[in-house]
């Protein structure tokens, strides 16, 4: 199976060619230029250097959410158009479990952050054995206090990974639970852990329509919310 993934649910933004859990291309940039910018020549790029195109792909997967807002709503449309305009199924990925596969191979407990702003992060619990990952927490936003006391008396290893992951790691080691975090180049969101995770969800039929794919943003954007008078 043949899978083109995108990731635009933070900062950077990539994007990603897998087959059968090897990664054949992909792209990453962390320049501060707006995805809406970037993501597309990236796409054309590792496609025209492993001489495919879309319409080799089985599917479009997408990082869907939880993360930037526009971020999300700009992966979501790109997949839609590629997948409507190709004809081929999309696979909603979660931003964090995909996040959590970029450090599977780490046994003990994943600690998945995203900044979500006002002392919460956008977080989910994975445990890791032996390259398996078992989902312990759903996808949630939560405050960095309540983490901290769901955590104090966990034994296990624990590793945060993500672009909330140093201020995830400040804060626990500031209430005495020690943590680290992941290395440097599986520290932040990737297209490549998003086509992977889509191959998992593939093998459980998780497909959708183009039309069918949505969003998925834990809390309403900010611009959304009632002012205060």
């Amino acid at each position: 199976m043949k899978i083109l993934a995108l990731e635009t649910s933070a900062k950077a933004v990539s994007a990603a060619v897998t087959e059968d859990g090897k990664v054949l291309c992909s792209g990453y940039q962390d320049t501060g230029l707006t995805h809406s910018r970037t993501l597309m020549p990236i796409v054309e790029h590792i496609l025209k250097n492993t001489g495919l195109s879309v319409a080799d792909m089985d599917a479009i997967a997408v990082a869907a959410g939880p993360g930037s807002f526009t971020g999300i709503r700009i992966g979501i449309a790109a997949a839609k158009g590629l997948a409507f305009a190709a004809e081929k199924p999309c696979i909603g990925v979660s931003t964090l479990s995909a996040m959590a596969r970029n450090v599977a191979f780490c046994d003990g407990l994943i600690i998945c952050a995203m900044d979500a702003r006002r002392n919460q992060i956008y977080n989910a619990l994975f445990e890791a054995k032996d390259g398996v990952l078992t989902r312990l927490t759903p996808d949630r936003a939560i405050a960095l206090a309540e983490l901290a006391e769901e955590l104090r008396t966990d034994t296990r290893p624990k590793i945060v990974v993500g672009d909330g992951a140093k201020l995830c790691l400040q804060f626990l080691e500031e209430t005495a639970i020690p943590c680290r975090l992941a290395p440097p180049h599986l520290l932040m969101q990737s297209a490549a852990s998003v086509a992977l995770e889509a191959e998992q969800l593939a093998a459980q039929g998780a497909f959708v329509s183009a039309q069918a794919l949505e969003p998925v943003y834990l809390r309403p954007a900010q611009a959304d919310l009632p002012k205060k008078k």
